[in-house]
């Protein structure tokens, strides 16, 4: 199995898995309290009998995918889903899913060819991951990005037309709280939450003059978040937060 083996036992609220060591001098990437955020590590959080899995890595056949499959197997209570975050990646379903919750969404056309800039584009393959996506600008670099995005031509990719004086906003999720005081952002982490229910999750919007629409969702990285995204994702874990 890609990237680990199936837990036939679940880690107690707020504990790593076993690959996690614990003791000792505290490890670089462990916040002042709560466990250590190494690369793939995977921690759980037990809330009024559901099991909060977080992970910086919940693609299609990752550790922390056939854990959650598992836990629904056996018939436990487990969030997020195997299919919110089946849906969450892939750009266009992810849209369709959040429009039928009520969000505002990008407005996305799915191509192969070059397209009218400026835009934003993500690549549609097995290989693609939603964090890399490219800002096409009307130049001569748009036909060489879509080739890139498209592996020449071989796979298609979602377009997402920026309007005039619309921009891009990023901001990480942790159990549907941002860092952002923009209570825009704040609103629409709340509203991704309850959508698809990633603990850990990176929102991509569009921001322009009629506000924040939704572009897509995308893994964090521990070592991307900020030291207060790391102390609050910390307090989850370590039950001194509760959802």
């Amino acid at each position: 199995m890609p990237g680990g083996q199936l837990l036939l036992d679940s880690p107690a609220p707020g504990e790593a898995l076993p690959r996690i060591n614990a003791q000792g001098r505290r490890h670089p990437s462990r916040p002042k309290n709560g466990p250590i955020l190494c690369r793939e590590s995977l921690h759980a959080v037990e809330r009024e009998g559901v099991r909060y899995l977080v992970s910086e890595n919940y693609s299609y056949k990752s550790e922390a995918y056939y854990t959650i499959l598992l836990h629904e197997i056996q018939g436990e209570k487990v969030a997020p889903g195997t299919r919110a975050i089946l849906d969450a990646f892939v750009v266009p379903v992810c849209l369709e899913r959040a429009r039928t919750e009520g969000m505002p969404v990008a407005e996305y056309a799915i191509s192969q060819s070059c397209i009218q800039a400026p835009a934003v584009i993500y690549g549609l393959n097995y290989f693609s991951c939603t964090s890399h996506f490219e800002v096409l600008q009307e130049d001569e670099s748009a036909r060489e990005l879509v080739r890139h995005v498209t592996n020449n031509g071989k796979y298609p990719f979602c377009s997402q037309r920026l309007e005039d004086g619309e921009g891009i906003r990023r901001a990480v999720s942790i159990f549907g709280n941002v860092s952002s005081p923009d209570p825009a952002m704040a609103e629409m982490a709340g509203r991704v939450w309850e959508a698809f229910c990633i603990p850990l999750v990176e929102i991509i919007c569009l921001d322009g003059p009629s506000g924040l629409r939704l572009s897509s969702l995308c893994p964090v990285r521990y070592s991307r978040l900020a030291p207060a995204e790391k102390e609050l994702l910390s307090a989850y874990l370590s039950g001194q937060v509760f959802l």
